[in-house]
């Protein structure tokens, strides 16, 4: 296994271990092949696990494997505050020892605060003194880093890197999501800043894995050897910026071959051809996207908050993925924003399309977007969302 450093100097491996998907045996985690692959997993290097609140079982499998197998010590827990469901600072407090119970540990490695979208949530913790909590809990030991992992556009995502002091954030970021949520833009704001970048959806849940047919075909033409998970996990270490890449590994062929992959890859080993080996298959999976947004962003802002490039992005995911996935992921990260961008936004200006390097229709493009990413039944289920969930 190969290891990068955290913000201060400690050995992270560059192949985490996301626990979202541990195996279930009816409703309930299956706990002994749980154990034996988390086991194999950091007898084979791995020292990153991350889990959160809101992952059911999770949390109480992983804390009651590493106090069974005394590997506690030899291992770094990331889990997270469900921060959207925090209406005080006492509550906010129960849900930490609740966790510090679950995972049977009295001190969290690397602490997040889950899923922001906007920075109305952040500005809703401070009203709770969630700093004051930080500093607190840091002094004690009880957190050992601090961070927060995102789902929502650039702006935002720069506004919470640059509105505190944070030991690490966490994205999603792959070959396929370059420019698109945080994005490579918001990779390198964090670099610059020292702060280390954990990544989530490195193969887009599984979809840069079961590629189409003609990239399959691609690939295997190629002299490079690359399954489809190394060549999406070699892009992703290639790139020095990115510290741990997490996966969520539910079985010991997945687990010893990403284990392989991690331990031969370092930063820069891309050359030429790995890059346009990359950018062929990005070409092929895009063959059914409905809009030829590149996410330059040379439309923005529009002057009624219409998220013009992440609209499309969202609307091409529908045709490129399952429809049903790329709704719930655009209702997530576009929805529940405190200004959700919708194209329903639009007034017509047409200023968007005076700029549009790709000459997009973008009026009528962004109709059929919100036609097709919200039909009613999902519209209703937004609104509900937002206003149980947007302080």
């Amino acid at each position: 296994m190969l290891y990068r450093k955290d913000r201060y100097g400690n050995d992270i491996s560059q192949l985490g271990y996301g626990c979202m998907r541990f195996t279930k045996k009816g409703t309930a985690v299956d706990y002994e092949k749980t154990k034996s692959e988390i086991i194999h997993a950091i007898e084979a290097g791995v020292n990153y696990f991350d889990t959160a609140y809101i992952y059911p079982g999770s949390e109480e499998a992983l804390g009651r494997i590493l106090e069974e197998s005394g590997q506690r010590k030899n291992v770094n827990i990331a889990t997270k505050l469900p921060q959207y469901l925090m209406r005080s600072k006492e509550q906010i407090e129960k849900t930490f020892k609740e966790e510090l119970s679950r995972l049977r540990t009295d001190y969290i490695d690397y602490y997040l605060m889950h899923m922001f979208t906007d920075y109305s949530e952040w500005e809703h913790l401070n009203t709770l003194e969630i700093k004051q909590w930080i500093e607190d809990k840091k002094a004690s030991g009880a957190i050992r880093n601090i961070g927060f992992s995102y789902h929502g556009d650039t702006e935002m995502f720069l506004k919470i890197l640059n509105s505190y002091d944070w030991d690490f954030c966490q994205i999603q970021y792959n070959y396929l999501d370059e420019n698109s949520q945080a994005g490579r833009k918001g990779l390198m704001a964090a670099a610059e800043k020292g702060i280390p970048v954990v990544i989530m959806e490195p193969l887009r849940g599984g979809k840069l894995v079961n590629l189409p047919d003609k990239a399959k075909q691609l690939l295997a033409a190629s002299d490079k050897g690359y399954t489809p998970a190394e060549l999406g996990l070699k892009w992703l270490w290639n790139q020095p910026q990115v510290t741990c890449v997490l996966s969520g590994m539910n079985s010991m062929e997945m687990l010893d071959e990403n284990v392989r992959i991690a331990s031969n890859t370092n930063a820069g080993d891309f050359n030429e051809d790995d890059f346009t080996l990359v950018e062929q298959i990005k070409t092929i999976i895009k063959e059914r996207e409905k809009v030829g947004c590149t996410g330059c962003r040379y439309c923005m802002p529009c002057p009624k908050g219409v998220d013009i490039p992440g609209n499309f992005h969202y609307y091409n995911l529908m045709y490129m993925e399952k429809k049903s996935a790329a709704r719930f992921e655009f209702a997530q990260n576009m929805g529940l924003r405190k200004e959700p961008g919708f194209a329903s936004q639009c007034i017509g200006c047409g200023k968007c399309e005076q700029h549009c390097p790709q000459h997009i229709s973008i009026r009528e493009k962004l109709k059929e977007a919100d036609r097709d990413l919200r039909p009613l039944p999902y519209k209703i289920g937004i609104d509900i969302s937002r206003k149980v969930l947007i302080k």
